[in-house]
């Protein structure tokens, strides 16, 4: 179990304590001391302004205990029409819609404008808010955006320079990911005055609805409604470095990215690309692998039919795509080096398997099939089963669910910076494998995944394969 980090600090007021945790107003508290309700170490108190520690002293309310919680944290999905600050004179705050804000000092990490919706951290932990909010961290945090307008042709590389706003301001480098007919994905490090929708104007277009998917490690749980709220998990905790992370233990289960990562696949699609372009006399774009990194089979075609402006339909394009592939993956592609002994030795220790690929499903069942592999695996899924796409989790959550297992006990193996971090968001131990189509991507590869490995000969040899992958009952 993890453990949590303990704020400093010692003694407290009891009525400071108990007002806290809800047990009641200060009025309301004193007036219990009174009754001779409160005990503290087994003695009944009368007065509620002594002093006492909450992490030593044992404190009963009504002879029921009371655990003093420092921190609390909580995910809202936050509905249009709230505000995200504690007290409002004209809309309802986001703090209103925590049954539990009994507790006077929780606030929301960062503000979304009103009519924005999506994910918000709620807490009373300072620091934590320091170290999401500060642009000094380099926290990401992704937006769905949809607009009206066209955007620049370079729209991508402008926003990964910096753009300058109408005012004169200039922003700090983001991404910008096309995601389908006027909508997009924005990531920034910063937080000015309405940033995402003065970025949009000044690339020449209009937001007309904004959603917060994800802010450093967190994603905004797909099963919360807007105005529906949670506390966060203790793999979320662990993310964010509020909880101790535990020291890794034996896996009961692995989970495979599958191009680059199982196999040796990557170098193809970039071939696809160019001649797939070329059949429109468009030429292939330096920037295009790194613009669609994570993006499912359906986003992706998306992304091209937008971009380029082909008039073909999805389901057209990505026919084209599968036609293309199925022959080299049948004939062309490879296992990766040690990737078949590796799956043997987990097989041969009961360790459960599943993919999580942006692949479509056709191509997944081509080069399985030609590999002989598929029996390997309990569980293959694509993202386009999941709500979004790498980085987001929902992929490696997924298969987790399926394959019967509890998000801790998996390790992914991914070969790209967007993979690795939805393994992270997951909760889950993450290996980062080399590819040479990502090779100039390695320190952020490294610096994401909790290991870095060049190929499953090398982790085979080592004794984490033995300490992590231990025989499952």
């Amino acid at each position: 179990m993890a453990e949590k980090k303990k704020p400093a600090g010692g003694a407290m007021r009891l009525d400071r304590l108990l007002g806290e945790m809800g047990i009641g107003t200060r009025s309301q508290i004193r007036k219990m001391a009174g009754k001779g309700l409160i005990q503290v170490n087994g003695q009944t108190i009368k007065t509620a302004d002594i002093k006492v520690d909450p992490r030593k002293d044992s404190i009963l309310a009504e002879g029921r205990p009371v655990r003093y919680v420092p921190y609390e944290y909580y995910m809202l999905n936050k509905p249009q029409g709230v505000v995200s600050a504690t007290e409002d004179g004209r809309y309802p705050t986001v703090v209103e819609l925590i049954d539990t804000a009994a507790r006077k000092d929780l606030f929301p990490v960062g503000r979304l404008d009103v009519d924005t919706e999506g994910l918000l951290l709620l807490t009373n932990d300072g620091d934590l808010a320091h170290r999401l909010l500060s642009p000094r961290k380099h926290v990401d945090k992704v937006y769905f955006v949809r607009y009206k307008g066209v955007l620049p042709r370079d729209s991508e590389a402008q926003v990964e320079k910096g753009l300058e706003l109408a005012d004169g301001e200039k922003t700090q480098p983001a991404s910008l990911k096309r995601k389908g007919e006027k909508e997009a994905l924005l990531t920034i490090r910063e937080g000015k005055f309405h940033q995402v929708k003065r970025m949009f104007e000044a690339l020449g277009c209009q937001v007309t609805y904004l959603k917060r998917l994800s802010m450093g490690p967190i994603s905004l749980d797909a099963a919360l409604k807007p105005g529906e709220y949670r506390p966060l998990t203790e793999a979320e905790l662990s993310a964010l470095g509020v909880l101790e992370a535990p020291a890794p233990g034996p896996r009961r289960a692995v989970i495979f990215d599958l191009d680059g990562t199982l196999v040796d696949s990557m170098w193809m699609w970039k071939a696809i690309d160019i001649e797939y372009l070329g059949r429109f006399g468009l030429s292939c774009p330096e920037d295009l692998q790194k613009a669609i990194e994570g993006m499912s089979f359906s986003e992706t075609a998306a992304y091209f039919k937008e971009r380029f402006g082909i008039e073909d339909s999805l389901e057209e394009i990505k026919e084209a795509w599968v036609q293309m592939s199925l022959e080299k993956y049948q004939k062309e592609v490879p296992l990766k080096p040690g990737a078949r002994e590796f799956l043997e030795f987990l097989a041969g220790r009961g360790i459960r398997m599943g993919i999580a690929t942006s692949n479509g499903q056709a191509m997944v069942d081509a080069v399985l099939n030609a590999l002989d592999i598929r029996n390997y695996f309990q569980v293959v899924a694509t993202a386009c089963e999941a709500a979004a796409g790498k980085p987001a989790p929902d992929i490696y959550l997924l298969v987790a669910e399926r394959l019967g297992v509890r998000p801790e006990e998996c390790a992914v193996f991914e070969d790209v910076p967007a993979g690795i971090q939805a393994g992270k968001n997951a909760g889950m131990l993450v290996f980062a494998v080399e590819d040479a189509f990502s090779r100039d991507m390695r320190e952020e590869k490294e610096a994401l995944a909790d290991c870095f490995i060049q190929d499953f000969y090398e982790l085979l040899r080592s004794e984490d394969a033995e300490r992590l992958f231990a025989d499952q009952p």
